[in-house]
C-alpha cells in the first residue's frame, strides 16, 4: 500500500501550486481521499477531502473557493488545486485514504507560500 503526494514547493503569495496524490496496492475507487496539512509547531488540519465515487467534495472553511479538489480513478490520482495562496497556508501537506475499515497515509509534500 502506497500513497505519494507530490507537487510542492515554493509559491508567492497570489499564486498557484497544484499538488497530486497517486495510490497504489488497495482498490483506490473504494476509498474517499482526504487532504490535510501541518504547519510548524502546529497540529494537523484537514483541508478537504473527495468522496469515493468523486461525486461530493469537502472544503475547510479558509480554503474554500481556493482549492480544488479533484480525482481520477482511472490514473489512481487525486489532485489539490490551489489558487490565491496566502502565507498561512505553508504547511506540510498529506493524502489520506479513508475507507470503511482501514486508512492510509501518505508521505507529505511541503508548500512554502512567501509573502
Amino acid at each position: 500500500v502506497q500513497l505519494q503526494a507530490s507537487g510542492g514547493g515554493l509559491a508567492q503569495t497570489g499564486g498557484s501550486l497544484r499538488l497530486s496524490c497517486v495510490a497504489s496496492g488497495f482498490t483506490f475507487s473504494s476509498y474517499a481521499i482526504g487532504w490535510f496539512r501541518q504547519a510548524p509547531g502546529k497540529e494537523r488540519e484537514f483541508v478537504g477531502a473527495i468522496a469515493w465515487n468523486g461525486g461530493s467534495t469537502y472544503y475547510e472553511g479558509s480554503v474554500k473557493g481556493r482549492f480544488t479538489i479533484s480525482r481520477d480513478s482511472a490514473k489512481n490520482t487525486v489532485d489539490l488545486q490551489m489558487n490565491s495562496l496566502k502565507p498561512e497556508d505553508t504547511a506540510v501537506y498529506y493524502c489520506n485514504a479513508a475507507g470503511n475499515i482501514r486508512s492510509y497515509w501518505g508521505q507529505g509534500t511541503q508548500v512554502t507560500v512567501s509573502s
